[in-house]
């Protein structure tokens, strides 16, 4: 499989700024191929950029901005053939069963043996991805940047970020590891840089999208964290910015896959 993917920001900052980007797809082995660009700059110059790795493959741009400045940023990358799986160590399942910011499986637990009783591996998988797309609509702007999943689920409403946290909380409060990553989705609609949940069973990470909006198996993975505190693609560690703009184009060469959710399936 080919797929092609493409991000366009505008943001202004003020003085002192510290900008953390995620946008680049992972660089997890594997694949046949893995062309990209990256460009920032200010007033038509380019931004000096310091590449940190991140869990699972992730990466972020960090650039620090002395005075206040209008930034352009675009990234480009087409890539060929399929990611190897993601490898889990025990430090990360034990991680990723805690509560965490936005995934409050502490507060949701009593709810989820409610609901899900004795269902286990990808039975429970499955239950929790129809469960928490039958009880929420997705609405463009509905969510808070501080909401998480319990206010979700009392607002019966959220983005993708919010259908991904609720079921993260569900398993994680079923002992399942679960997390939520980042990708860029051909298919999706309206296009935007995506937020789907991963679980582990089975000795393996499964993703389920609850919003179903998106097939699976042409997901690319940007990052992967606790929650969106962790896979935030624009975000600053000291200062202030605010996004004037941003263009988001995922694609693939031929035919989108099908897509079954009632299947497992893998970010590759």
């Amino acid at each position: 499989m080919e797929r092609t993917v493409a991000a366009h920001l505008v943001f202004k900052t003020v003085a002192e700024t510290k900008v953390a980007l995620a946008i680049a797809v992972a660089r997890n082995p594997g694949y046949t191929s893995f062309d990209e660009t990256l460009s920032v700059t200010t007033g038509g110059e380019q931004i000096p950029l310091t590449e940190l790795s991140d869990h699972h493959g992730g990466r972020f741009h960090y650039m620090e901005f002395a005075e206040p400045t209008e930034v352009t940023v675009d990234y480009a990358a087409t890539v060929r053939g399929f990611a190897e799986p993601d490898e889990t160590s025990l430090m990360e399942l034990i991680r990723y069963v805690r509560p965490s910011r936005y995934a409050e499986s502490d507060r949701l637990l009593p709810t989820s043996y409610a609901e899900f009783g004795g269902l286990q591996g990808e039975e429970l998988l499955f239950a929790v991805r129809r469960w928490v797309n039958g009880e929420l609509r997705y609405v463009s702007g509905s969510s808070r940047g501080t909401d998480g999943a319990v206010e979700t689920l009392l607002n019966r409403r959220g983005v993708c970020r919010d259908y991904a946290h609720l079921a993260i909380s569900l398993l994680r409060a079923k002992n399942v590891p679960a997390r939520l990553a980042a990708v860029y989705a051909p298919g999706l609609s309206p296009m935007d840089f995506h937020a789907v949940a991963e679980a582990h069973i089975d000795g393996a990470w499964h993703v389920i999208d609850p919003t179903g909006l998106a097939p699976r198996d042409s997901m690319l993975r940007i990052t992967a964290g606790r929650d969106s505190s962790d896979t935030a693609f624009l975000s600053t560690v000291g200062g202030s910015l605010s996004l004037k703009e941003m263009k988001v184009i995922a694609t693939v060469n031929g035919e989108l896959p099908a897509e079954d959710p009632d299947k497992l399936a893998v970010i590759r």
